[in-house]
């Protein structure tokens, strides 16, 4: 039994041997290891960070109908570019029952007094000839018919605009809606033969039209937490809108909000700013957009790549070669970084060849 572990121990130690020699064979026979280097270069550092919104005219005009009815013809379709007092759509009123039987009975009411009115300035009339009174009780019931004769025509007026949403006396008909502000329609949402409902007090009412200007145009995004703290009103953007891909926009920062709202699970603060458009640029209500805002910039300054440096601490430092694959660490001091390349403000020379890690 001894004699067989013996054989097995002997076995053993040999195939060991045998591994030890050929690993050393082979690591004598591998090829040294060569590392590649590359030296500093002047370049231009921008440090940004990045908000996402959406690009909207500043201020939007929502257009809306004075009078209940239905829409009688569109004359104008979105897209279209509108002046103040263009007219956008005609309305056919449909008179409100209720409305209607009150007016009818109120002008009755008012014929009635204004006859009564009549026949006594009449008898005051014969009695102030024959001087059995004065002028001034004479004047008192003249007055009186002539304010009964107003609220007839005040009557009329009332029945005939609840009948067809204009009268003789109002020049201004509210049944033809008309453009209050100049500029592009975003949107005309109703249609011919469409019912509308009149704006007041108690209702919105329905939209006729969505009236913008589009050559005054904000960018509208939101900026995590982390990264408000780092900007300020005035900073330029950049956008970089998906649909225009060739394009790029430049912006200037002239909104931070003042406090936060949770979006799912982080804080986002929402910014805005003012879209510097050139002549002949034209960008879309609604476009999705990403803005860089240049948090500081450098230019033409020393750099290296960020992935080429080590941190121990409060040491910066890099590998230079000082002879053919010979290293030694070198302690630099560094500035402005955009995550790639990281701005060298000592230790470094455009000779210095920097070891790629």
């Amino acid at each position: 039994m001894k004699k067989v572990f013996l054989i097995l121990a002997v076995v053993l130690f040999v195939g060991a041997c045998v591994g030890v020699t050929y690993y050393l064979y082979q690591k004598q026979n591998q090829d040294p290891v060569v590392y590649k280097t590359e030296s500093a270069i002047d370049t231009l550092i921008v440090k940004k960070t990045v908000a996402t919104g959406v690009v909207e005219p500043r201020k939007e005009v929502l257009v809306k109908s004075q009078v209940s009815g239905i829409v009688d013809k569109v004359l104008v379709k979105a897209g279209q570019q509108v002046k103040v007092g263009d007219l956008l759509v005609k309305i056919r009123v449909v008179p409100n029952m209720v409305s209607l039987s009150n007016a009818e009975s109120n002008l009755k009411t008012a014929k009635l007094n204004e006859e009564l009115a009549k026949k006594e300035l009449d008898r005051q009339q014969k009695l102030f000839d024959e001087r059995i009174i004065a002028e001034t009780e004479y004047l008192r019931y003249k007055q009186d018919f002539e304010l009964k004769q107003e609220a007839v025509r005040a009557a009329e007026d009332n029945l005939e605009l609840i009948r067809k949403g204009s009268s003789r006396r109002h020049t201004s008909t509210s049944t033809l809606v008309k453009a209050t502000v100049s500029g592009m329609l975003l949107d005309v949402p109703v249609k011919e033969g469409s019912y509308v409902i009149e704006s007041n007090t108690f209702n919105e009412g329905t939209t006729i039209a969505n009236i913008a200007n589009m050559q005054d145009m904000i960018f509208k995004g939101k900026v995590v937490e982390s990264e408000v703290g780092k900007i300020k009103v005035g900073m330029p953007l950049t956008l970089t809108i998906g649909a225009i891909e060739t394009e790029k926009f430049d912006a200037n920062l002239e909104f931070i909000s003042p406090k936060g709202v949770e979006d799912k699970g982080a804080i986002q603060f929402e910014v805005k700013a003012a879209l510097n458009l050139k002549d002949g640029q034209f960008v879309r209500a609604g476009y999705s957009a990403n803005a860089d805002i240049i948090l500081d910039k450098r230019d033409k300054v020393l750099a290296i790549k960020e992935k080429n440096i080590k941190f121990s601490g409060d040491s910066t430092y890099v590998f230079v070669e000082t002879q053919p694959q010979i290293f030694r660490k070198q302690l630099i001091k560094t500035g402005l970084s955009d995550d790639i390349y990281v701005e060298v403000l000592s230790g470094l020379t455009k000779k210095d060849k920097v070891k790629i890690l």
